[in-house]
């Protein structure tokens, strides 16, 4: 292997390395949202203490907090969202525990380290994002100026709003959804056509896979807005798992069809492209088929054949056999019993493609 390409190989390893962290850390806040969601008692003291138009600073016990307070005395007592909003009356920050079991000081002055940079103007919130940055803690701010809750958590920030708010969003995302949706199910009724008639093109391939990933992403946004929304967001939640029902599947099927070893590495560089790029399709294929030009691709029959009743360990071998769907469909008896050792399973195998011929190109849903 040339330098160049190891100097490529390594560079290529450490930003998956990075876009791995970056997942775990987004993972991660969205469990921290999960602590803030409406119904909560947190959720529900911060929403009194705004209320109430007082403020608070509130952080959540680490490793190293003793580090950055000064003064202040110990509660040591149980967990309360009541005991919360009164320790808030008074100056100072509040610090609980991880587990949010107990409450352990209050009035304790915040002096983080200077050098974490901060673009928040007001003391309490500079106090905030400085602590969060300095040890990697969540820190909540409410400002009864502004009127808003602010989450801090190393370096993400993220202003908390009402259930109401939150719902008009996730509903109004949702929408956009089901006409993404719409376009895709008719965009898949015609690669099923095209596959059938072995008709298919890259940039067939190319505007399913595109439509896939815009879903996948507009899904993520609605099940963010549902992490805020807890159990007011039930019915948002039924509406989204239907929609994207046995989608991330139908996406390995297409991947597996169309690049067989290289389903993980396609799939994560439409995962990596920007939505600006991703909506040319020009540029999916370029990144995915190396071409600038339309071309002939011929499925390996993966995500057809499995809308039929056969074993997975008989389409297997159909698979590897014959190498593409078209020389399956076209293929005589005689071969079809030849490479599964039964005739009976061969004239089954006849009947089932014929009526899934049928099927797919009446336009039905499997």
């Amino acid at each position: 292997m040339s330098p160049e390409n190891e100097d490529i190989e390594e560079v290529e390893e450490l930003e998956d390395a990075e876009n791995e962290d970056r997942n775990f850390e987004e993972e991660s806040f969205l469990d921290i949202l999960k602590i803030f969601s409406p119904g909560t008692a947190m959720r529900t003291a911060l929403d009194d203490i705004l209320r109430a138009r007082m403020g608070a600073l509130i952080v959540f016990e680490t490793e190293d907090i003793s580090k950055v307070m000064d003064g202040g005395f110990r509660i040591n007592c149980k967990f309360s969202a009541q005991r919360l909003i009164e320790l808030a009356k008074m100056d100072g920050a509040i610090v609980v525990s991880q587990d949010l079991k107990k409450i352990l000081y209050a009035n304790t002055l915040l002096v983080p380290s200077g050098k974490f940079k901060t673009n928040e103007t007001g003391t309490r919130h500079k106090s905030a994002e400085r602590t969060a940055k300095h040890l990697g803690t969540i820190v909540v701010a409410v400002s009864e100026r502004k009127n808003k809750i602010t989450l801090y958590w190393k370096e993400y920030k993220h202003v908390l709003q009402n259930s109401s708010e939150i719902l008009r969003r996730a509903t109004e995302t949702l929408q956009i959804l089901e006409k993404q949706k719409e376009t895709f199910d008719e965009l898949l009724s015609h690669l099923n056509v095209l596959e059938i008639t072995d008709l298919v093109s890259s940039s067939d391939v190319c505007n399913v896979l595109q439509r896939m990933e815009i879903i996948r992403r507009i899904a993520n946004n609605v099940r963010r807005y549902l992490v805020e929304l807890g159990k007011e967001g039930i019915i948002v939640s039924m509406r989204l798992k239907e929609l994207t029902k046995n989608l991330s599947l139908e996406r390995d099927f297409v991947l597996e069809d169309y690049f067989l070893n290289e389903n993980q590495k396609i799939n994560s560089v439409l995962e990596s492209m920007s939505f600006d790029f991703l909506l040319e399709t020009s540029n999916i294929m370029r990144m995915i088929f190396d071409e600038l030009h339309d071309k002939a691709v011929f499925p390996r029959g993966v995500r057809i054949l499995r809308k039929t009743g056969f074993l997975e360990k008989d389409l297997l071998v159909l698979i590897n056999d014959f190498k593409t769907l078209g020389k399956i469909f076209d293929s005589e008896k005689e071969e079809l019993e030849k490479v599964l050792g039964s005739k009976s399973l061969a004239d089954s195998l006849r009947k089932e493609i014929e009526n899934l011929k049928e099927k797919l190109l009446q336009g039905r849903r499997f």
